[in-house]
């Protein structure tokens, strides 16, 4: 009858080498968080950021009060 919680799971990251971010679209708009690191400067996207409480969903997978955004 009543609904569970959901379960928000930790994104497993090295913040030493690597550190979560936004790619922002300058043209559409369009938003995808993910992980970047810091030598290769390679890309794992996680989830689309449709609304601010994809955001807030993000950054408490990463456990981040403040993530970087980049065009």
């Amino acid at each position: 009858m009543f609904g569970k919680r959901k379960q928000i799971n930790r994104i497993e990251y090295d913040p030493e080498t690597e550190y979560p971010v936004i790619r922002a679209s300058i043209c559409n708009g369009e938003k995808v968080a993910g992980i970047k690191c810091r030598t290769t400067a390679t890309f794992r996207e996680i989830m689309t950021i449709r609304t601010h409480e994809d955001l807030l969903v993000f950054k408490q997978m990463c456990g981040v009060d403040d993530v970087k955004t980049e065009y």
